[in-house]
């Protein structure tokens, strides 16, 4: 079950640092939206929610040692508002929580056994990960490895250990797939 908590842009965030995830991705993250690159768009977003990106020579002990909330975002969701950015981090924060958003199914899902396809999954069930997924303090300062750019293996093998929190994304934080769905997200978010 996932909850709304999208409650508005606010400035007054504490210091947060920000991973825009592009590798993994292929070319993708490098094609434009309303004439800007997904990862620049990314980057922006975290900027906006006043999150100070990282840089790719800092090392993940020296991250450890930040005590600061780590925000992982997804360039193939490069329209995640920046105020819903904030939101999901002061959920980390507040209850010392990992924040994971997600986005509702809505493709029709089917079982597949012994090369048969079979039943419909119930979509209720399902959700889809988009960005971001925040690590408070606790969880960075525990984690001895970098998270890595695999975000659905991320939350899995988080949420053996750490309390994670499902909050659903608006609709404009999708993840983009293919070129057709970014001009899908280009209309949804067209001026």
């Amino acid at each position: 079950m996932t909850e709304t908590l999208y409650d508005g842009y606010d400035h007054d965030l504490p210091a947060a640092l920000g991973i825009v995830l592009d590798e993994d991705r292929g070319s993708l993250p490098y094609s434009l939206i309303h004439g800007e690159a997904l990862v620049a768009c990314a980057a922006w977003a975290l900027g906006e929610a006043g999150v100070t990106p990282l840089d790719s020579g800092i090392t993940w002990d020296a991250v450890r040692r930040s005590e600061e909330p780590v925000v992982m975002h997804d360039a193939l969701c490069p329209m995640t508002p920046a105020d819903f950015i904030v939101t999901c981090v002061r959920r980390a924060l507040d209850d010392d929580v990992v924040v994971v958003a997600t986005r509702p199914v809505t493709d029709t899902v089917k079982r597949v056994a012994d090369g048969m396809v079979g039943e419909t999954v119930d979509r209720e069930a399902l959700t889809s990960i988009v960005s971001p997924v925040v690590l408070p303090p606790s969880v960075v300062s525990a984690m001895q490895d970098e998270p890595g750019t695999d975000l659905v293996a991320l939350v899995a093998t988080l949420a053996r250990s750490h309390r994670v929190v499902l909050v659903e994304a608006p609709a404009s934080a999708r993840r983009v797939t293919s070129a057709e769905d970014i001009a899908v997200l280009e209309a949804l978010t067209a001026g």
